[in-house]
């Protein structure tokens, strides 16, 4: 099998480890939801045995994404990083009985396959990173609003108002 297909189980079993990096071109799903093509992640895999002995995948993604703010309508980007813990199953069944096992919220039971493309465990993680509604943490257009609100000098009618009372 080539490197951007791995047998999930074997991978796991081995304890291997890859490396890499993704751009736009591989990525048309993520690519679809960013401003530009200047779509890079970086990604790592390490394949482990959980302590219940179930398969199990460190993943780690980082990289940016140029998203569109749902305030301001301008690009900015939004940094992708990423760290999850996949646990593998062989069937839908068998991954309500481990995530059942487990019972633990930061770590995710998938079904796993044979035959499984990194680029798409890398795609799936970096869109499940993105924010349902983009926004800078602070658009532009609003701190140079905040600003001219701070030089701004006081009304004199607002002098007048506290002379009244």
């Amino acid at each position: 099998m080539s490197a951007s297909v791995i047998d999930v189980f074997e991978f796991c079993r081995r304890a291997e480890q890859q490396s890499g990096t993704f751009s736009a071109g591989d990525l048309p799903r993520l690519k679809a939801e960013a401003v530009d093509d200047a779509v890079v992640l970086d990604w790592s895999l390490q394949g482990s045995t959980n302590s219940y002995g179930h398969p199990e995948l460190t993943m780690q993604v980082t990289g940016k994404v140029s998203l569109i703010c749902q305030r301001c309508m301008r690009p900015f980007d939004f940094p992708v990083e990423s760290a999850q813990v996949l646990v593998l199953a062989k069937n839908d069944a068998q991954a309500d009985e481990i995530e059942s096992l487990l019972d633990d919220e930061s770590v995710d039971v998938i079904v796993g396959d044979r035959s499984t493309k990194i680029v798409d465990l890398v795609e799936d993680e970096a869109l499940l990173a993105l924010p349902s509604s983009p926004r800078h943490e602070t658009c532009p257009d609003q701190e140079s609003q905040t600003r001219l609100e701070e030089v701004r000098k006081p009304s004199p009618f607002d002098v007048l108002k506290g002379l009244k009372q």
